[in-house]
């Protein structure tokens, strides 16, 4: 029972260690949603909002919850003007989205004459961490706050083929490297040098290891580490699978210019056939079984609260 005066002269990181409110669960707003198009889709979100708060309920304990404020808000994009909360999921369409929300701020006319460089090294943006102790409690109460999210191995192989089977200035000699030397027995000193062309079993054998030589990095991080689920209570979850009818649902949620639809572009490598469930399988083939097995167990909570059928 902190005065709003103590809380304020506390840092974060100090009184909120273990402290866990339950959020509530309040009804999607609807009032500005326009046509009776959106019947499935709001349905759809009811279903999903009800089975991760069960789940949460199920399976977390009070000290899986404990964790800072500061580093729990660290993902999440502001929106002041449409009072919007994104939490960022590489590889589930954050790119277009982050184009969204600079439309929605006013800081671009379309979202499609924004470059891939400005929305990811721009920083036009906010994150919620980046305000005082009242603003992040106040934004989080009051504004609607959504996560986008996919398929674990969908999102895995995506990041996978993205990262390392392009030309890459920063993941081939950063991550490349590394892990060609650590999991490439007799590597040439080509490979080495340059860190290119990392196989996804060398990869996936990184990803497993307790003693990465290297450490995690947000594209392939799993949803329950960047976004919290079970302690931001998220208003709205769209899925990648459906991204373009929910992210459109979401924007009339917020009483987004009724012209502003989510862009259908791909970002970067555009000619690349999509990261598909076929595509996924090829790839799953290089593993072992028990490689598959573990790679499925890594991002086992992720399938578990999305609802995620296991491959």
């Amino acid at each position: 029972q902190l005065s709003d005066q103590q809380k304020m002269s506390e840092s974060p990181l100090s009184w909120f260690r273990g402290v866990y409110i339950p959020p509530a669960l309040h009804p999607l707003n609807n009032t500005l949603v326009k046509g009776g198009k959106w019947k499935d889709v709001d349905s759809a979100q009811e279903k999903r909002r009800s089975f991760l708060r069960d789940f949460c309920k199920k399976y977390n304990s009070r000290k899986q919850l404990r964790t800072h404020l500061v580093h729990l808000v660290s993902r999440i994009y502001v929106e002041d003007r449409h009072k919007v909360l994104y939490c960022e999921v590489p590889k589930a369409g954050c790119s277009n989205w982050k184009r969204v929300l600079m439309v929605l701020s006013g800081l671009a006319a379309s979202a499609h004459n924004i470059s891939h460089d400005d929305v990811h090294y721009g920083k036009h943006l906010r994150k919620l961490d980046s305000y005082d102790l009242k603003g992040i409690y106040t934004r989080l109460n009051t504004y609607t706050k959504t996560i986008f999210v996919r398929d674990p191995m969908e999102r895995l192989v995506s990041a996978f083929r993205d990262k390392f089977e392009h030309p890459n200035s920063y993941y081939h000699p950063v991550f490349g490297k590394a892990i060609i030397k650590k999991y490439r027995h007799n590597a040439n000193e080509e490979a080495l040098k340059t860190g290119s062309g990392v196989k996804f079993k060398e990869f996936i054998q990184y990803l497993l290891d307790s003693h990465r030589p290297v450490g995690m990095d947000i594209h392939w991080e799993q949803v329950s580490n960047l976004c919290y689920p079970c302690l931001i209570n998220y208003d709205f979850i769209g899925k990648f699978e459906t991204l373009e009818e929910d992210a459109n649902y979401f924007l009339q949620l917020v009483g987004a210019p009724a012209e502003l639809k989510f862009p259908k572009f791909k970002d970067r490598h555009s000619s690349d056939e999509r990261t598909s469930a076929e595509v996924v399988r090829q790839y799953l083939k290089e593993l072992s079984k028990e490689e598959r097995q573990l790679t499925y167990d890594f991002y086992y909570l992720d399938y578990l609260m999305f609802n995620y059928t296991s491959p």
